[in-house]
């Protein structure tokens, strides 16, 4: 993935939180999904060390009583942290140059073509930051630590990452890495977003299975990955996907599906336990909205078959 040398970079998408420090609590897990809602061209509106905690966005209860957070969790144990002071990103992250030099800048630059293309599909869309902490946060949902993963909070419609967890999705979870699966990860959370603002989530109760409602809802949010994938390089700022980026992607989708996570962990596969897709059902998904461009290719709520 490539962006173009001489594009500008919006940093006010993003907020950067690095360098906070703090505690509090994590509260638990749980699942969550509903019907997509999708019409027209515009859109109206791992693995802990006991239980299997799923990476991409699980749905977790954060916090006393918090709305629903869309979570890519790992473990829902560790220390937190508040939110700190803003780092030197509206410096050193101006041009698609910078995006192709620096890890953080690359996320500020796949938050603005992400939000870009939704901003164009979705009517009256509201755009969501992406917040940047180490060790732990504070939200809307609730205190978070690092250790849950990138997730997504409709309570303040924020995406938040510890972008420590790219070393982690390489060498705890095995996957190769790349810059496309970083964005990957991206999109699928504001595809969350673009969920919250349908008001899909709030229609799924917290179950699990392979055909579930929280399945659903992680699968679709996965198709709307590649529906961002197929129309990246129309915008103006990334110059080039090649079919060894959307490898990454799926490689990346493969290694945090339930059954691969299961494995890994050394239990058995169990579907009935499934929060969010075996690896085969995860890549289809972003291969459909990835090869049809469309939203409404998306509709894993109606869809007989995952």
């Amino acid at each position: 993935m490539r962006f173009r040398r001489d594009a500008s970079l919006d940093t006010g998408q993003v907020q950067d939180r690095r360098g906070a420090g703090g505690g509090g609590g994590l509260g638990g897990l749980g699942g969550l999904g509903g019907p997509s809602g999708l019409g027209g061209k515009a859109i109206g509106g791992g693995a802990g060390a006991i239980v299997v905690v799923v990476v991409i966005v699980a749905i977790a209860v954060l916090g006393r009583g918090g709305q629903n957070a869309f979570q890519l969790g790992t473990n829902p144990s560790g220390q937190l942290g508040q939110a700190g002071g803003q780092g030197d990103l509206a410096a050193s992250c101006k041009t698609g140059e910078d995006a192709n030099q620096r890890d953080d800048c690359r996320i500020v630059a796949v938050v603005n073509s992400v939000q870009g293309y939704w901003s164009g599909a979705v009517r009256s869309y509201q755009e969501a930051d992406t917040v940047f902490f180490e060790g732990g946060v504070s939200t809307a949902c609730g205190s978070a630590s690092s250790a849950v993963g990138p997730f997504y909070c409709p309570a303040d419609g924020q995406i938040y990452i510890d972008l420590g967890f790219y070393d982690e999705l390489q060498e705890r979870f095995g996957a190769r890495g790349g810059a496309f699966a970083e964005a990957y990860v991206i999109a699928h959370e504001y595809g969350h977003h673009v969920q919250n603002l349908l008001g899909t989530n709030a229609r799924v109760g917290r179950e699990s299975g392979p055909t579930s409602g929280s399945v659903r809802l992680e699968l679709q949010a996965d198709c709307y990955a590649g529906i961002w994938a197929y129309h990246a390089v129309d915008g103006n700022l990334i110059e080039e996907l090649t079919p060894g980026d959307i490898a990454d992607g799926l490689d990346a989708a493969a290694v945090i599906g339930d059954d691969r996570i299961q494995e890994t962990s050394g239990g058995r596969v169990d579907p009935e336990s499934w929060t969010h897709g075996s690896s085969e059902q995860r890549q289809r998904w972003f291969s459909i909205g990835y090869q049809s461009g469309d939203p409404t290719a998306c509709d894993t709520f109606g869809a007989a078959s995952l």
